[in-house]
């Protein structure tokens, strides 16, 4: 058999032969530092065979910033976390530990809780193992031998997987010198040793339902993470602390823009100077909206079960749906609606279009609910209650390419905005979708046509599509390297096909049009969370709910001090007039991250006005020369430069 290197040269090697047989075939350094196979896209254990003609690329220690390549090295530290934990805590029970962004995790269900201070006792013992030695090694079994192996052991939630796991079973074993020390139900991929793990951390302990779901047992979650040096995990663990310092739980409270609720879970309450924040996003929207020739409209919160399923999402979308049963409709199932789509396929399909209609461009932003997992809620990055800037856009094919176009000009615009650079990832056909490959093929390459034409680099999130359609997703970078999923870009087929969307053409034939979905700020929930941490709560200007404050130095200065906020209107203007010292409603003002602070007193007047911007320099102005200076901090004035912004 032959292999393909990244070359292109070939490789030959005995049928049946692994990866790792490869690696030895071109070297021993490489058979050494191999830590992965990548084969068109996908990730191959070592120990695995290889096919004949197949691609292949090997990921080695050298790789310290591949994201596969950390996937098999923080693989492995969990399974070492694994078998620590039964060492240390006998009569443990043990679940699942997969590999996630930045670490991993393991579930388990101790005899007796645990705390944070027994996690360094844990990461003790891990290290003890990297140092003494673990070599993983790869075995195939039956199902039934399987399951009596874990239930001899007393594992039942291993029993559980072996029971809904789908085709081989497999384990891995971990030893040191010959010794078995753990085995483990895993597919893997995972390292040779553990050699290459040369930085373990413990980051944190949570409660978790077994498999997500809140009627079965909670477990304990313990998160870590592993590195292929310790500079690395030095330099996460600092980012990690900036995040802590910048998570917009604790400043959404600190500046009073929002809280939550047991009362109504996954569904923020908004203060009055978080809605400032909502309503600049939401007339952002609006304006910008309007000069792109989007129409306003409003659809309706409930529909029929019928709609769900004729859209598709009652088969692909339904544990997600919040199911409404009404007095007078007897058994008629309704659903509060989880997004537009339905609903702007409903209001086009209310008459026959013609071509001439075409492109016809819906916006919404209206009150979405999804019935996520209680332990999945995450302050106003994963909510129950959603509010999308949400678009849908019905066009001929010959059309398909500009609304494209114009669709990611206007994710650039906006992402500029708040200084954030954006990443694109196109996501091709899942598993269970709608349509014929034919169609597929054809808004596949539409999607990929635009990116290319455009000179967008973008990667493949392969079988990661929507159910009726594939998707460019927009990732935004914030300001300490934190990569965030936000908007989409998605082209669909199926929709217009199962509602009979019709519109007249220019041949006088009925054709179905094509439909852009398109939510570019996302969640406007998840997207004020991440603009918080973003700024770290110190907004710019034009989004900021007290952009100015004025601190009359005495009670006399009242007076002068309220006259000043009117002539500085329209802008959003406080007086703190309060009885705390001078020197606490300063510092008042820099907790709270107010833009511009006026220490107004005896020497204060209309031509000298003592300024103090938050973070920045003390300077005296006029309050002419203010105002022109807050003129340039709104975006989308005429001259306004896009780095004011932040």
């Amino acid at each position: 058999m032959k292999v393909v290197l990244p070359d292109q040269s070939e490789l030959e090697l005995p049928e049946g032969a692994t990866g790792l047989d490869a690696a030895r075939a071109i070297g021993a350094k490489l058979a050494e530092q191999a830590v992965l196979v990548r084969s068109n896209g996908t990730v191959q254990d070592l120990r695995l065979p290889l096919r004949d003609g197949q691609q292949i690329h090997f990921l080695t220690t050298r790789d310290t910033d591949d994201p596969d390549a950390l996937y098999v090295l923080r693989h492995s530290a969990a399974h070492l976390l694994a078998e620590a934990v039964r060492r240390l805590y006998p009569g443990v029970k043990i679940a699942i530990g997969p590999p996630i962004e930045n670490g991993f995790y393991y579930d388990f269900q101790f005899p007796e809780p645990i705390t944070e201070a027994d996690l360094a006792k844990i990461e003790d013992e891990v290290r003890r193992e990297i140092k003494e030695g673990r070599q993983w090694s790869r075995e195939e079994i039956s199902r039934d031998e399987a399951k009596r192996r874990f239930e001899a052991e007393g594992e039942p939630y291993k029993v559980e997987l072996v029971d809904t796991a789908e085709g081989d079973i497999t384990l891995y074993t971990q030893s040191s010198n010959g010794v078995i020390e753990f085995t483990d139900l895993c597919r893997g991929p995972h390292l040779q040793n553990a050699k290459p793990i040369k930085a373990f951390k413990l980051t944190g302990l949570a409660g978790a339902y077994w498999r997500g779901d809140e009627k079965n047992k909670q477990l304990t979650r313990i998160y870590g993470t592993a590195f292929y040096s310790q500079a690395d995990l030095d330099a996460y663990l600092e980012r990690l602390e900036q995040a802590r310092a910048r998570d917009h739980r604790k400043l959404g409270v600190q500046l009073d823009l929002f809280h939550l609720s047991e009362h109504s879970p996954g569904s923020p309450f908004w203060h009055p100077k978080g809605m400032v924040i909502w309503n600049e996003l939401e007339d952002l929207r609006r304006r910008e909206n309007a000069k792109r020739g989007y129409l306003e409209v409003k659809t309706p919160l409930l529909y029929d079960e019928q709609t769900y399923e004729t859209s598709g999402h009652l088969q692909n979308y339904e544990e997600n749906i919040f199911w409404v049963h009404s007095h007078t409709e007897g058994d008629r199932r309704m659903a509060l609606k989880p997004m537009n789509c339905p609903g702007h396929m409903l209001l086009f399909g209310a008459r026959l279009r013609s071509y001439k209609d075409l492109p016809m461009r819906f916006a919404e932003s209206s009150t979405l609910h999804r019935d996520e997992k209680t332990g999945t809620l995450h302050g106003l990055l994963r909510v129950k209650h959603i509010t999308q800037d949400d678009a849908h856009i019905f066009c001929t094919p010959e059309q398909i390419e500009d609304e494209i176009f114009g669709c990611l000009d206007y994710a650039s615009y906006l992402y500029d905005l708040f200084g954030m650079d954006a990443r694109f990832e196109l996501s091709t056909r899942p598993e269970h979708k709608l349509g014929t490959d034919e169609e597929w093929d054809f808004t596949e390459g539409a999607l990929r046509s635009a990116l290319e034409r455009r000179g967008i680099n973008y990667e493949v999130n392969e079988g990661d599509g929507a159910f009726y359609g594939p998707k460019i997703d927009l990732h935004m970078t914030d300001a300490i390297g934190r990569s965030w999923q936000m908007g989409t870009i998605q082209l669909d087929a199926q929709m217009p096909q199962r509602f009979q969307l019709k519109y007249m053409g220019g041949d006088n034939q009925e054709h179905f049009p094509y439909v852009v979905h398109r939510a570019l700020l996302g969640s406007l929930e998840r997207f004020v969370g991440i603009l918080t941490e973003h700024y770290a709560g110190a907004f710019p200007f034009w989004i900021a709910p007290v952009q100015l404050r004025i601190v009359p130095v005495a009670e006399v200065h009242g007076e002068a001090a309220q006259a000043l906020a009117d002539k500085l209107a329209p802008y959003r203007v406080e007086v703190d007039d309060s009885n705390d010292t001078l020197g606490k409603r300063i510092r008042n003002g820099e907790v709270e991250k107010i833009p511009f602070l006026i220490v107004y007193g005896d020497k204060e007047s209309d031509e000298s006005l003592a300024i103090r911007e938050h973070g920045g320099e003390q300077t005296t102005l006029s309050l002419a020369d203010l105002r022109a200076k807050l003129a340039t901090l709104n975006p989308w004035q005429a001259g306004a430069e896009p780095s004011l912004t932040s």
